[in-house]
């Protein structure tokens, strides 16, 4: 259903959002107005593919590029655009990233593009991670949209310098973005897989026969945390036997920190799904 709340958002900000870019850009010259355009119907048709096919790639391209539209919204208002206009392109562009930053459209994007007889099911942004990954694109998306409008503009510096800026940034960011979409909770026949890329050094698995139970983790819990810390509910998984996972390697431990657990935390972003999931799969959730 929030795929589907996402692609029509998406579809009604081309159709009526055009209006308030024309107005905001409307005493600029055509140089300028043309490559707005341009650029403007390259992000919306590449969200669009993004929506049309789901997989985890996607998920990411779509997160990364629909916040565009908003921001959009806000540029046009500082320049002048009328109210309406502006509205009209303000409100379908934040549905559509509310959806498409949604639990239900990430669990559906990341499921499209499982293995076999698995089911993936993504797991909670850390604090940290999800700080820095917004504060990195606020940085990032205006010297994107604004390197290219200043060259048209007749900014040639400018618009180069900030050119080259976002081109070296997307280099470097979008693969950070796009670990944070690879951050899963997999329930397998053989057992549960965590693998999270930002958390851990190596994916985490465990077999059925090593699974004591999975629970909605209470407050006082002292399973091991490997949820990066990330708010909200947990799930805490019970081993009968001891298990050994590595943290991700950082400048401090280049060569990670293992760690030896009998219960530890992940952070579904639906965890009352997961136990569900997990107990229609056989295993024991209390």
């Amino acid at each position: 259903m929030a795929s589907w709340v996402a692609r029509i958002a998406w579809i009604i900000v081309a159709v009526l959002g055009g209006t308030a870019i024309d107005a905001a850009l409307s005493d600029r010259s055509d140089a300028v107005g043309t490559t707005a355009a341009i650029g403007s119907w390259t992000l919306w048709g590449a969200v669009m593919l993004a929506l049309a096919i789901p997989s985890v790639w996607s998920l990411t391209i779509a997160r990364v590029l629909s916040p565009f539209a908003p921001g959009a919204a806000g540029a046009a208002a500082l320049f002048g655009a009328p109210a309406v206009d502006v509205a009209a392109l303000a409100v379908p562009s934040v549905v559509a990233c509310g959806a498409i930053f949604s639990a239900g459209v990430g669990r559906a994007f990341v499921q499209a593009s499982s293995y076999g007889d698995e089911q993936r099911l993504p797991l909670r942004l850390p604090v940290a991670a999800g700080a820095a990954a917004v504060a990195s694109w606020l940085l990032w998306a205006p010297a994107l949209a604004i390197g290219p409008l200043s060259f048209a503009a007749g900014s040639s510096i400018a618009g180069v310098v900030l050119s080259l800026l976002a081109l070296v940034g997307g280099v470097l960011l979008v693969p950070r973005w796009h670990r944070l979409s690879r951050r899963w909770l997999v329930l397998v026949p053989a057992g549960l897989v965590v693998h999270d890329p930002v958390v851990l050094a190596d994916t985490l698995m465990i077999r059925t026969d090593q699974i004591a139970g999975l629970r909605l983790a209470p407050a006082d819990t002292t399973a091991a945390d490997l949820t990066g810390p990330a708010s909200g509910y947990a799930v805490e998984v019970q081993a009968t036997e001891a298990v050994t996972t590595v943290f991700a390697f950082t400048p401090s431990q280049p060569d990670g920190r293992a760690i030896h657990m009998t219960a530890f935390l992940v952070s579904p972003t639906r965890p009352g799904e997961a136990l569900r999931t997990a107990a229609a799969r056989g295993l024991r959730v209390f």
